[in-house]
């Protein structure tokens, strides 16, 4: 990093903000294509809205594991889950990136960038565990009320990161009404055909 801490956290967010054009796999209620920076920020929304009920986790953790868990994706885009993208390939794509983007930061900073970004990769964390499943669930609860196209796979989110959900009484219960939701969008969508 070079110049001052102003400009460096300057430069950092300008790119950072490529995120803002990075289009999902998921469509908006409008029936535009949804950004990865609008699903980080409600990704961290619905964090929030649960952390009360973590009082054990590390809360400022979390929320700051919600902001970057998808900022590897600025340079490579979004992958769907359902395309079964190479992990190995994935992750390298977004490390780089990563490193790219701490580079632009104090030290401290960029070494607390590449860290968080690990502990999420990994799953190292109870905090990370807890981020993992609420991306999901807040990929699955844009998919249910987004407008979609006609032949949007519903089946797909019936079984997408189950795994992180499993054994926590308060993700079960938000897992079982996302299901719901999902297979009321495929009853609908069967009843278009």
């Amino acid at each position: 990093m070079s110049g001052s801490l102003p400009e460096s956290l300057l430069c950092f967010l300008q790119e950072a903000e490529g995120l803002k054009s990075v289009e999902r796999t998921a469509w908006t209620s409008s029936g535009r294509r949804e950004s990865t920076a609008e699903h980080s920020w409600r990704l961290a929304l619905l964090a929030w809205a649960l952390l009360d009920r973590y009082p054990r986790l590390d809360h400022a953790k979390v929320l700051a594991l919600c902001l970057v868990h998808d900022l590897g994706e600025r340079d490579c885009g979004d992958r769907s889950a359902s395309d079964l993208p190479d992990p190995a390939a994935k992750r390298g794509e977004e490390q780089a990136c990563l490193r790219r983007l701490a580079a632009l930061l104090p030290t401290p900073k960029g070494e607390e960038l590449l860290a968080l970004w690990e502990e999420y990769d990994a799953a190292a964390t109870q905090e990370a565990r807890l981020v993992k499943a609420l991306d999901k669930a807040e990929t699955i609860l844009q998919h249910n009320q987004g407008q979609n196209p006609p032949d949007f796979d519903y089946d797909f989110n019936l079984d997408y990161g189950k795994a992180y959900f499993q054994g926590d009484l308060i993700l079960e219960a938000l897992r079982d009404a996302l299901d719901r939701g999902t297979r009321r969008r495929m009853e609908e969508q069967q009843g278009r055909r």
